[in-house]
């Protein structure tokens, strides 16, 4: 693939080639952002939970990175989808074990509280 032109991909509508730039952009940015602020909070709070939600945000800025890469033809769609549905279950899964690990900590305060 040697595309580098968005509005030249073949896969892509030239119509809705703009559209899908501003909104892979835009989640670059947000997400960019996003992450930077989950490292500043991780390196105040120190906590696994922190580690957990900074490394998701890692990884949807590198899936947007990807998303980007695969409109400017630098990113073949077969390692495109490689790269975003694995990156999709490993965030879905994080965020679980995230989820999980604090029900059970909530619940080990509760039963702490009430035997005092």
């Amino acid at each position: 693939m040697d595309h580098t032109n968005p509005f030249d991909v073949g896969w892509l509508d030239p119509k809705l080639a703009p559209v899908l730039l501003a909104i892979i952009v835009l989640a670059v940015v947000g997400t960019t952002i996003l992450f930077g602020c989950s490292v500043v909070a991780y390196s105040r709070r120190r906590s696994p939970r922190y580690l957990l939600i900074t490394i998701v945000l890692g990884l949807l800025v590198a899936r947007s990175i990807t998303g980007l890469g695969t409109v400017f033809g630098l990113v073949p769609m077969t390692v495109h989808h490689l790269v975003e549905h694995s990156f999709d279950f490993t965030i879905a899964v994080l965020v679980l074990y995230a989820v999980y690990r604090s029900g059970s900590d909530a619940d080990r305060t509760g039963l702490e509280s009430e035997g005092d």
